[in-house]
This record gives structure tokens, C-alpha cells and sequence, in this order.
């Protein structure tokens, strides 16, 4: 279980990475991505897939980032990047909320944020933002450590 392995930790904060496929919205395309990631041997751990205006946008925490933005584009993907915060917030009304006000006082925008996983009264968040340096900062009360 994913919550087992985050609780009582401490030292550095643990970050992911997210990457981005921006592509046309055509029957397939998560098909496709899919069987590029696992022929390369690379798990998806989150996703999430939007259409706006005729594109598809497909977020992918990967087991591999690198290995799966190299495998993805020389398959002719366009693929973006970038590091999200892991955050522990208690799991209860309101909490989220408190971390987005936090931010937004702050001037920081999130471009994207995933649940993880809850348990133990807690929840732990993937957040990515456009500044990435000063939100952990803002959040260090928050931040999941690494052992």
C-alpha cells in the first residue's frame, strides 16, 4: 500500500515527475502510449487525460520518467515535463483549500494536482506549480520527506 510507505517520514521532500503529452484527439492515442510505455518496461502510476479544443492532454507519473519521454518522443510524441511536490494534508473538509490560499497568496499558480492516495486521516497530494522553489517554501509544513 502506497500511504504505508509515506507515513513517518523525514529529510528530503520527495518530488515526481510529470510529463505531458499534448496531441491530436484521435481513437488510439492512449492505446498507443500505453503499449510504448509497457514494450519499455515503464508502469504508469497516475493519469489523466482532457480534450480541449481538438487536442488531447495526457498527464503520466511514470515508474521511469526519463526513459519514457526519450521512448515517447522517438515515437514522434511532443512531450512536456516537470517536477511536482508530494504534500500529506489531513483528509478532512477544507484542507485543500487551505494549501491552494496558501499558494494563491503566495502568486503561485497549480497547473496540476492528483490525489495519491488516504488513509490514516490523511491524504497525500502530487502538486505541480509554476513556482516550484517557492512553493516549497510556502509548503514546507506539508511537504512528505524522504527517509
Amino acid at each position: 500500500m502506497i500511504y504505508k510507505s509515506f507515513t513517518g517520514i523525514s529529510g528530503w521532500e520527495i518530488l515526481m515527475k510529470q510529463i505531458t503529452v499534448v496531441v491530436a484527439d484521435k481513437v488510439g492515442v492512449l492505446a498507443d502510449i500505453s503499449y510504448i510505455l509497457g514494450k519499455a518496461r515503464i508502469n504508469i502510476e497516475s493519469l489523466s487525460v482532457e480534450v480541449q479544443g481538438g487536442k488531447s492532454v495526457i498527464n503520466l507519473v511514470v515508474s521511469d520518467e526519463k526513459k519514457a519521454e526519450q521512448v515517447l518522443k522517438s515515437n514522434s510524441y511532443h512531450v512536456l515535463s516537470g517536477e511536482m511536490l508530494v504534500i500529506k494534508v489531513k483528509d478532512e473538509p477544507g484542507a485543500l483549500s487551505d494549501v491552494s490560499k496558501k499558494l494563491q497568496k503566495a502568486k503561485i499558480n497549480i497547473s496540476s494536482i492528483y490525489l495519491l492516495t488516504r488513509g490514516e486521516g490523511y491524504s497525500l497530494d502530487a502538486l505541480m506549480v509554476d513556482k516550484p522553489k517557492k512553493a516549497k517554501k510556502v509548503l514546507c509544513e506539508y511537504l512528505v520527506k524522504a527517509q
